[in-house]
């Protein structure tokens, strides 16, 4: 079997990814700066707009591990760039969108199209590049997320005025052509004859949108005894699903992956840094404004942190593919978390430069943990469990930031969410990253048996 592709293929192939993550990375968050002139064309009221946001959200965590289940069996090729050719023709339809309903369900075929293609793009990026790279491919990755994220709302706001809302969320389209042009030049491996667990699809589905539908309910002030009640029904499912999944050959909910120490520490890490990471950068704008800052000077204060990201994140992955992600992780986290407690103890006046280097200093961190920790994940899985890794990695990136959404709006409606209190929470998370990496450090996790290593069959990861 080929390690990598060849160039000049890999190149192509290289952009086409790269696009492809831009257009839903892009098209998931510019569509917040355009939200009040949403509500205002379409006459509804700003609380019920926020819904085209959610939904597009919810959607893609309800469908990353099935339809990566579901690419592993049509294969990969073919599920990204379908996955693409759906996202742009929802986004053809918003322009026909009169009322909010419409618009949620374009908005909801949206996100159908970027789970297809996000659900298999680590398994291509693993495919692209040759095992002893594929941590400066998702360090690259990295790159593309926060600089897209970064350009969002500029890219945004800067369309609204000239443009009707509906050129917004056609700013990605171009990206996803470009991408579909280049697809030729992607890995095209052969697809698995097994059978899809089409049940299983559907309540991993359920599992996730009832129990972060009801957490979200929860905190924009609906029933309590109904939010808890869907909860209850989506954790209910989630038992007997994990249950199930145990006996599946090829389980949609990666249970044969997680049970290996090494990957459920990996996760696990994942999951609290990315919350932790949310909860700070969604309450430190309520902090800032509190404070006296400007919107400009807030986005000034918060723009460190994908700036010095799009700079250490390539560095770590490159590292990682030399140094154990273990360690790599470990020196993150305390970064982060020193950063996360200088935040937390401002001076009582703090000038921009106060918070920009503390916000640098804090990317920096979440920069070097994450790459090598999504490295460790995809490049330890057998290759016909790539698609499967991925989904994992997206997933738990999806979940992560959605509970610190959902922390940060349980914080504030507390009235203690624009305060030192949200940094240290997100320091407390931080720390259990931290030792989760470092827990991978040991030798019997970082070394498994050997009739483990012969059947997992991974491919060269340096823990």
């Amino acid at each position: 079997m080929l390690d990598g592709l060849p160039m000049p293929r890999r190149l192509l192939a290289i952009g086409a990814l790269c696009c492809g993550t831009a257009l839903i990375i892009i098209d998931g968050a510019v569509a917040t700066v355009a939200l009040p002139t949403i509500a205002r064309d379409l006459k509804v009221d700003s609380s019920a707009v926020v819904a085209v946001v959610t939904i597009y959200q919810l959607t893609l965590v309800m469908l990353l591990l099935p339809f990566a289940g579901l690419g592993d069996r049509i294969g990969l090729k073919k599920m990204y760039q379908l996955g693409q050719l759906v996202f742009t023709i929802a986004t053809i339809l918003c322009f026909f969108a009169k009322s909010l309903p419409f618009l949620l369900i374009v908005r909801a075929f949206q996100a159908i199209g970027a789970a297809a293609a996000l659900s298999v793009s680590s398994a291509l990026i693993r495919q692209t590049y040759p095992a002893r790279q594929l941590g400066r491919g998702l360090g690259i990755n990295s790159v593309i997320v926060s600089s897209s994220a970064a350009a969002a709302p500029t890219i945004g706001g800067l369309i609204l005025s000239f443009a009707p809302w509906p050129w917004v969320f056609a700013s990605a389209v171009p990206f996803a052509l470009v991408s579909l042009a280049l697809g030729r030049a992607l890995p095209d491996p052969e697809p698995r004859e097994t059978r899809f667990d089409v049940i299983g699809a559907v309540m991993c589905a359920a599992m996730f949108g009832l129990v972060i539908g009801g957490l979200e309910s929860s905190v924009h002030g609906d029933s309590p005894v109904i939010s808890a009640a869907i909860v209850l029904i989506g954790a209910a499912i989630g038992v007997y699903f994990v249950r199930r999944e145990r006996h599946e050959p090829d389980p949609i909910l990666p249970i044969d992956l997680l049970s290996r120490p090494v990957l459920a520490l990996s996760a696990i890490g994942a999951y609290t840094a990315f919350i932790a990471s949310m909860t700070l950068l969604l309450s430190t704008p309520f902090r800032l404004g509190a404070l006296g800052f400007s919107p400009a000077l807030i986005g000034a204060a918060i723009a460190p942190w994908p700036a010095t990201n799009m700079i250490v994140a390539p560095l770590a992955g490159w590292l990682s593919d030399r140094v154990p992600a273990g360690l790599l992780g470990g020196i993150g986290m305390v970064i982060s978390i020193t950063a996360l407690l200088l935040l937390a103890f401002l001076p009582p006046d703090p000038s921009l430069f106060d918070v920009a280097w503390r916000m640098a200093l804090c990317g920096s961190g979440f920069g070097t943990f994450l790459p090598p920790n999504a490295r460790l994940i995809i490049g330890s899985a057998p290759r016909e469990r790539a698609a499967a890794a991925g989904g994992l990695v997206s997933t738990v990136r999806l979940v992560g930031q959605t509970t610190g959404a959902t922390l940060v709006a349980a914080l504030l409606a507390l009235g203690i969410g624009s305060g030192i209190v949200p940094p240290l929470v997100a320091a407390g998370l931080a720390f259990v990253a931290g030792l989760c990496s470092l827990a991978r450090l040991r030798p019997s996790i970082r070394n498994p048996k050997a009739d483990e290593a012969d059947d997992m069959q991974p491919a060269s990861p340096v823990s």
